[in-house]
């Protein structure tokens, strides 16, 4: 199969997909080769010139596997393959003694990744009504930037990009539209431009600021936020201690 070319789209989604995770871990090139319908190696060499630190897939969560459980897990993936997804291996292989990461990680490293059922995604919560979908369409067609966009609804930037990207993947648009200022001239901290996150879920800031969920919970993380279903401050004390 040949290995998709690296458009400015396809390199801007798997922006969005990673968000501030550094390292990028094995286990999130994987999600994402899979997202994007290529190759982990494909991911981690255009994450990689693109500046980001990679986790080398030799080191990703196998030091505590013995050549006993490697063996038992091979067997068992192989063995109900397409049947469980990472979670419900963790769940089922050695009395849950491994987190679905450390097993995400281990099967990427025995290549075994095709045997494992994909994990099914929550509906997306709709935070443009009806009506602004339909402006944000009439806008892009008639080419607005995306700054008049996000003007005429009220809305970050990077919210309208997001979005975007959504409508991107669903057909309904060819292309993200241009925007004026370029990414490395905002300073904009995209949370700061949400004010008070607290009543808002990870899902909803993610769709709100064009970042993965993950990407949200490092960014909470960091700066020691809440929003309602994620403690940023709780993660970030513990990390200090």
């Amino acid at each position: 199969m040949a290995v998709p070319k690296w458009t400015e789209d396809r390199t801007s989604e798997l922006e969005s997909f990673v968000g501030d995770e550094s390292p990028v871990s094995q286990a999130t090139v994987a999600e994402a080769a899979e997202s994007l319908d290529t190759s982990s190696r494909s991911v981690s060499s255009k994450l990689r010139k693109m500046g980001y630190e990679v986790e080398l897939a030799s080191t990703a969560h196998t030091r505590a596997f013995s050549p006993a459980e490697e063996a038992t897990l091979s067997s068992f993936v192989e063995g109900n393959s397409g049947s469980f997804t990472y979670a419900e291996i963790a769940d089922s292989f050695a009395n849950g003694k491994y987190s679905a990461k450390s097993i995400q990680g281990k099967i990427l490293s025995m290549e075994l990744t095709s045997h494992v059922k994909p994990t099914e995604k929550p509906a997306s919560i709709r935070t443009y009504s009806p009506d602004e979908e339909e402006e944000f369409l009439d806008l892009v067609a008639d080419g607005s930037f995306v700054e008049d966009i996000a003007e005429a609804l009220g809305r970050p930037v990077n919210s309208i990009r997001g979005k975007a990207l959504s409508f991107l993947r669903t057909g309904e648009i060819d292309a993200i539209p241009p925007q004026r200022e370029t990414k490395a001239a905002s300073s904009v901290d995209p949370l700061t431009a949400l004010g008070d996150v607290s009543g808002m879920s990870v899902e909803e800031i993610a769709e709100e600021i064009g970042k993965t969920e993950r990407g949200v919970k490092t960014m909470l993380t960091r700066r020691g936020l809440v929003a309602s279903d994620y403690d940023g401050a709780a993660r970030k004390e513990k990390a200090s201690s």
